[in-house]
């Protein structure tokens, strides 16, 4: 199970109130166990070449149950640039991106 998933927020503006939900769910969901380092939620700010960007939520493998609740498609790993935790543990960074 490497598959990454990916939920498009739309808007910047307007995703407040769904970006909160994302951290409520980890929050519900995540323990202090073993999995907590592997499961988190990351974010960035997209463009194709478009004028206005768009919110892109990642959920690692190990949320899946969280990545289903926001409709996120399966995708690969995406690259550290840009990228910002939302949701999980600071060490997640060292377990999921260990380049």
């Amino acid at each position: 199970m490497n598959d990454w998933f990916m939920s498009n927020f739309g808007d910047p503006m307007l995703a407040d109130e769904r970006l909160n939900q994302v951290k409520s769910c980890f929050s519900s969901q995540c323990d202090s166990g073993k999995s907590a380092n592997h499961m988190a939620a990351f974010f960035r700010h997209e463009s194709i070449g478009g004028v206005h960007c768009e919110l892109k939520v990642y959920f690692s493998p190990a949320a899946l149950n969280i990545a289903k609740t926001f409709d996120a498609a399966p995708c690969q790993r995406p690259s550290v640039n840009d990228l910002g935790l939302l949701a999980g543990s600071e060490e997640s960074w060292l377990f999921l991106f260990p380049n």
